[in-house]
Parts: structure tokens; sequence; C-alpha cells
């Protein structure tokens, strides 16, 4: 088949979002200018540029985490690993606003080195974010979309040292956890290596 995203797909759901995927899964952690603690997943994540580290997540309209980062400069992407799934979804309800997703998902915080929102205590890793900008993406048309994507310089890595192995980071047994399409994820449970051919082999 081949369909026009602007035609619909005629499809009982929408494959894009399977499609693309498997995608990492950004469990962000903020705090807001008054305070409050907020902690939700976004599946529209990953890293974009390793000198310097960066990464980025995008939120559909102005939601808390979206909101804080952007005032404050910063925020905390914790990783999933497969022990923490249900938590991580349980993380994704929608709480009014000042209600904290940690105490929800009954998950514990820790104190991040060098940015004010805590980290996840229990995952297995946590990028300590600094805002560098936050775009809204527009369409062919030129019209700003919904999309909110907020750019951050990793400035602190904690890694848990249960997953380091032989100075190696774990991705088996972390688990990461992975965002599919519909209601569907996948975690880390197989790894292979190939090295990337050179041409004056």
């Amino acid at each position: 088949m081949f369909y026009e995203p602007s035609a619909g797909h005629g499809l009982p759901h929408d494959p894009f979002k399977a499609i693309v995927s498997p995608r990492p899964i950004g469990w962000i952690s903020t705090l807001s200018r008054d305070g409050a603690l907020n902690l939700a997943p976004y599946s529209y994540f990953n890293a974009l540029s390793g000198n310097p580290p960066l990464v980025w997540f995008s939120s559909d309209g102005s939601k808390d985490s979206a909101t804080a980062a952007q005032d404050t400069g910063e925020f905390v992407a914790n990783l999933v690993g497969r022990e923490l799934a249900r938590k991580m979804n349980a993380s994704s309800v929608n709480a009014p606003r000042g209600v904290s997703e940690f105490d929800y998902a009954e998950l514990e915080t820790a104190p991040s080195r060098l940015v004010r929102p805590p980290r996840v205590a229990e995952a297995p890793a946590a990028l300590e974010c600094k805002v560098t900008e936050v775009l809204r993406p527009r369409d062919l048309n030129g019209n700003a979309t919904d999309a909110i994507v907020v750019i951050g310089q990793v400035v602190g890595v904690y890694i848990s040292d249960a997953y380091l192995k032989d100075g190696l980071f774990d991705t088996v047994k972390a688990g990461n956890v992975s965002r599919l399409g519909y209601m569907d994820f996948a975690t880390v449970d197989d790894v292979f290596s190939m090295r990337r051919p050179r041409w004056e082999d």
C-alpha cells in the first residue's frame, strides 16, 4: 500500500510510529520555577550529537516537562531499564499539574550533581542536561506545529556501577526499554557487533 498522511491511511491505527521504531524513551525529570517535581516519558527522544553530547525530546504542546525545562533551563533524561517499564508507564498518567509522578509511580528520587532536577534513583543511567535551545518545528506551509522540541547539552552522566562490565555499559543487563508503535514496547535482550567497513580494506 501507499498513502499520503494528509489524506489518511485507512488502517485501524496510524502506522507511522510503528515504522519509525524502536525509539529510545526519554524519561524526563524536571523542576518548575516554584519547585514542583515532574516526571514523564517521551517516545520522541534521542541523541543528536556526540561532541558536544546533545539530546532532545519533543512534546506535543506545552506539557509540564517542556514548560519547566524551558523556564529553568534544566532537565534530566533517565534511562528506562527492563525492571522499570511498568513504573515508567505509570508515570505517563495524566495527573493534574503539580502532582508528582515520582510519588504516583512509587519511585525514589536521587540528587543530581550539576542540575536541580533529581534523577530516578533506580534508573541504570541518567543524563543531566542544560537546555541549549527550544524549537517550534514548522510544516510544509511554514506554519508552526504543536510540537515543542527541547534540546539539552549533557553536562553530567550517572551510571549505576551494577551495569558496568569491563568498562562498558551493559545494555542487555539494563534491558533498555524502547517504544514501538501502538501500545507496544521492546527491551534489549540480544546484542550483535559489526565493524564499519573501510574502503582501504
